[in-house]
């Protein structure tokens, strides 16, 4: 059998990619109750490690279950939408879509971030529909190479011409002195609940949460500041439209027994699947480590040695010598997901859009000094082709998971100890199903560490 080449792969994991329809499927697995899904997910979810299987297919397929995530998984925690150094200056912007609602992420005169609907007050319209908004109008300029992103004095909704400030407030609109009791400044857009971590602005859809950012991700706090994320460059942005279920992706990106399978030629002769350990169960994050082998190691001190580099950009100042030679992954519920490397942060966005279907951002971020660099364009280009070819060799393995969970063929299978991590998000989603969070009502599982 021929392998799928990247250009198949990257037809089926982009944006609007012009393809043909999937035939369709011959069996889908039968429908259950949400009930039912969730009583599962709990049995197992209580299994110890060495017993633990797969979720019921219906985990990754059921509608009615993939809406019961939307609102108690998703709206009603933060979510990571960019990072500051994606809107640096007064009216640059971003959009984009988050679980039905169209959203702007702005930086205003003041120099805050906000958060805010798209969706005019006067009659819905959204008021920079994708392809639409930017030329004709005179208001928003679109930042060339950086789709839904752009700068802007304004915000001019195109269907009657209410004008916005950057903040929502409503600036101006024509003909509405003859409306009985129209007050102006009651009709601005919506605002939602907005905050920056570590540079990294998180939205909260239903304004309830009961934690900031900060106190959810507090156990992260130290973890995270040899990297000092908030005074990074995003300096690769790839946007993937993937036809699988977020949990696949998950639980993907968090295990790495599948170095040993799919990353053979790329990941494995770094890091051993084998050699790889999860931390102890913690309520609002998964931590992984995957150290480098011991040839590496001696190969990255000789190059060091003599003048030269390992990575594409040189390492983190400061950084501990067991994260010098190690990659950490990280999953913070529900979806702040990401990649500490010796010399950057891979930074992914995920947003799902359905049960077979999520929109993807992969990032690359670095210390300012290293985009000071002479060379830095060609080391950006080596890093960007370097996360190419190894999310082109995961979106090949999920979407063929995706495909599998839907057929008549698919069977619970058995987890190694290698994917503790898919066992930990198992967990998560009993715990979420309780009113509750992992470690918070059952003992917390053990490390793994050597």
């Amino acid at each position: 059998m021929n392998p799928v080449t990247e250009s198949e792969v990257r037809a089926a994991c982009l944006p609007n990619p012009a393809r043909p329809s999937r035939p369709a499927l011959r069996q889908a697995p039968p429908e259950l109750p949400v009930s039912d899904i969730l009583a599962e997910i709990g049995r197992i979810a209580d299994l110890p490690l060495p017993q633990a299987t797969t979720l019921p297919p219906q985990a990754y397929t059921s509608e009615e279950f993939f809406r019961w995530e939307i609102a108690n998984l998703f709206e009603n925690d933060w979510i990571a939408l960019c990072h500051v150094s994606q809107i640096p200056n007064t009216g640059d912007f971003l959009n984009l879509e988050v679980f039905g609602e169209p959203l702007i992420v702005v930086r205003t005169k003041e120099g805050d971030i906000r958060v805010l609907s798209r969706v005019c007050p006067h009659r819905a319209m959204d008021i920079m529909p994708p392809g639409f908004g930017y030329d004709g109008h005179g208001m928003a300029t679109p930042h060339e190479g950086k789709p839904g992103c752009g700068n802007t004095r304004f915000f001019l909704c195109p269907y009657h011409f209410w004008t916005f400030e950057l903040d929502g407030g409503l600036k101006a609109c024509a003909e509405m002195g003859e409306a009985e009791g129209f007050q102006r400044d009651e009709w601005g857009l919506r605002g939602f609940r907005t905050e920056v971590w570590n540079g990294f602005v998180f939205v909260n859809l239903d304004g309830g949460v009961p934690r900031t950012v900060a106190e959810q991700y507090a156990s992260l706090a130290a973890d995270m500041a040899p990297w000092n994320p908030a005074e990074m460059e995003l300096i690769v942005a790839n946007e993937w439209d993937c036809s699988f279920n977020w949990k696949v992706l998950a639980e993907n990106f968090m295990e790495s027994y599948h170095h040993a399978g799919a990353h053979s030629k790329t990941l494995q002769p770094m890091m051993r699947a084998r050699d790889t350990w999860t931390e102890e169960e913690k309520p609002f994050h998964i931590r992984c480590h995957l150290p480098m082998r011991e040839t590496v190691r001696a190969e990255i001190q000789e190059k060091e040695n003599s003048g030269d580099g390992w990575d594409n950009f040189p390492p983190i100042p400061g950084l501990p010598e067991e994260e010098r030679f190690s990659w950490g992954l990280v999953m913070a519920y529900p979806l702040f997901t990401f990649v500490y490397t010796a010399d950057s942060l891979i930074w992914y966005r995920i947003l799902p859009v359905a049960p077979d279907r999520l929109q993807l951002l992969t990032t690359i971020l670095v210390p300012k000094s290293s985009t000071e660099l002479p060379d830095f364009e060609a080391r950006r280009e080596r890093a960007n082709r370097a996360g190419i070819d190894f999310h082109l060799e995961d979106m090949e393995v999920c979407m063929a998971v995706q495909r599998g969970l839907a057929t008549a063929g698919y069977q619970r299978g058995r987890l190694s100890h290698l994917e503790m991590p898919v066992w930990l998000i198992q967990r998560y989603l009993a715990a979420r199903s309780r009113g509750t969070w992992p470690t918070m009502d059952r003992p917390a599982a053990p490390s793994q560490q050597p």
